[in-house]
């Protein structure tokens, strides 16, 4: 459990080295190769707004290579899938409205500067100040096309490794959050199978019960999601040593007072260069105010949001996940039945798309990428190294996938229905066993206590004190 403090009651103490990062060219293909070199030291920085390719980057080569063969992912010979399980991110998007005004902002203060002056002493400014400003309030995080490719392309591969569950005529039960990013990547990762499996006449359900179980759990919302006291570690982080140096770093480098930007300006800025190559695969000029060392800074900064709001700052945050992993068991559970009826699997494919929100609590819940010490604004340096980095976990398109297998020949009935594990297209290691493969009923016994004593509505009930009082989740 973490005490909900103050912001006051978050320190930070952290000592971090900056790299001074400088643009000094005037040659244009010069400039061009630095700002290609400043992408490829940015771009595994990136957070939750991490191409799908970081992870897997024999992609950049064919983006639909299965990759080299993973060691230890040998199943027993007489192995046969019965069901598939995919949890899906959305595509890669538009940035949302709000970093949207946040970036015309910047930008116009750029605009407002004297051309010639601009030029001779400040050149990132002057580059910056000629760039399009492209993005439009309208685009408010709608799916990119190249969220289309990343949904089309992973369907395509999965059918590849699984060809048996994806063949003609399975039955596919394909479900997305209501959010317009989702529907498109759940009718996308459609089209990407073709018409072998239904084509367009597979319907999208929405069912934000299961995929945004977050915004119908009211003690999440109050007293994480809408409570300013819970990211109190972000905030602090927000105003310690390495946010300040990066800062004035890039005040400098516009040629701006550091009092006239703060971290949100800074860190949209930094999220513009990372739009720009996720959705146009482009270098963006807004990626020269940047060195590596930076970018470290503001993925900690990424990283610490996600681990108070949606990762273990919390236990609510996790908990309130255990409507989704609970539905899960309880598939896995009925084709088992129907396996051993010998009926015919009803739901052998189970397709569903939700947010980097949806998938990040399920993740902690079943007690992945958990680090010895827990992320904090004074900690930096010893997280160097931590184990939960978003942009590893759950950039665009990322997929955690479960598959169920039973299997002859086996020397116990114990071990005749097992179960892997995908996150992003590679094996996990389960906890119990350290193996990419487990019986399904040992994986059930190691999730018991949330299987039968994790319950949403009672989990997720507001407490009936006021909600000031309280300093523990």
């Amino acid at each position: 459990r973490r005490r909900l403090g103050s912001a006051s009651s978050c320190g930070s103490r952290a000592v971090a080295a900056m790299a001074a990062a400088a643009l000094p060219s005037a040659a244009l293909l010069l400039l061009l190769l630095l700002l290609a070199v400043a992408s490829a030291g940015l771009s595994g920085y990136f957070g939750t707004k991490s191409r799908y390719e970081e992870v897997n980057p024999h992609l950049l080569r064919d983006p639909l290579s299965l990759g080299p063969p993973a060691a230890g992912s040998r199943l027993p010979a007489a192995c046969a899938p019965l069901q598939l399980r995919a949890l899906l991110r959305h595509g890669t998007r538009y940035p949302t409205a709000g970093q949207i005004r946040r970036l015309g902002e910047l930008h116009a203060r750029l605009l407002r500067r004297p051309p010639a002056s601009a030029a001779a002493t400040c050149p990132a400014a002057a580059d910056l100040a000629a760039w399009q400003m492209w993005y439009d309030e309208s685009l408010d995080g709608r799916l990119a096309p190249q969220g289309r490719r990343d949904m089309e392309h992973l369907a395509r591969r999965l059918a590849a490794r699984f060809p048996a569950l994806f063949a003609a005529r399975r039955r596919l039960v394909l479900a997305s959050s209501s959010k317009h990013r989702c529907r498109q990547s759940g009718a996308a990762f459609r089209r990407g199978l073709g018409p072998s499996l239904g084509g367009d006449e597979v319907e999208v359900e929405v069912n934000d019960s299961l995929m945004r179980f977050f915004d119908r759990c009211a003690k999440f919302v109050a007293l994480v999601e809408e409570n300013e006291a819970a990211m109190c570690q972000v905030n602090a982080f927000k105003e310690g040593p390495e946010m300040k140096k990066v800062l004035e770093k890039v005040a400098s480098a516009l040629c701006l007072p550091a009092e006239e930007l703060n971290a949100d300006l800074v860190q949209v800025a930094f999220l513009t260069c990372s739009y720009e190559l996720a959705i146009k695969n482009v270098t963006s000029p807004w990626c020269s105010l940047f060195s590596e060392e930076d970018a470290k800074v503001l993925e900690y900064l990424n990283d610490l949001k996600q681990y108070w709001k949606r990762g273990y700052g919390y236990d609510i945050n996790s908990r309130s996940s255990c409507i989704l992993f609970q539905d899960i068991f309880q598939h896995l559970d009925k084709a088992v039945e129907e396996s051993k009826s010998s009926k015919p699997i009803s739901s052998p494919l189970i397709v569903q798309v939700g947010h980097a929100e949806t998938l990040q609590p399920l993740l902690a819940l079943m007690g992945f990428f958990k680090d010895d010490e827990p992320l904090k604004a004074n900690n930096y340096v010893r997280q160097t190294h931590r184990k939960f980095r978003t942009g590893r976990i759950v950039p665009y398109a990322a997929n955690l996938v479960f598959v169920l297998y039973h299997c002859d020949q086996v020397k116990t009935s114990k071990e005749e229905y097992q179960v892997q594990m995908l996150l992003n297209e590679k094996l996990m290691s389960f906890h119990h066993s350290n193996e990419t493969i487990s019986t399904y009923v040992d994986l059930k016994d190691y999730y018991k206590d949330i299987l039968e004593n994790c319950h949403f509505k009672e989990e997720c009930e507001l407490p009936k004190v006021n909600i000031t009082a309280i300093d523990e989740l």
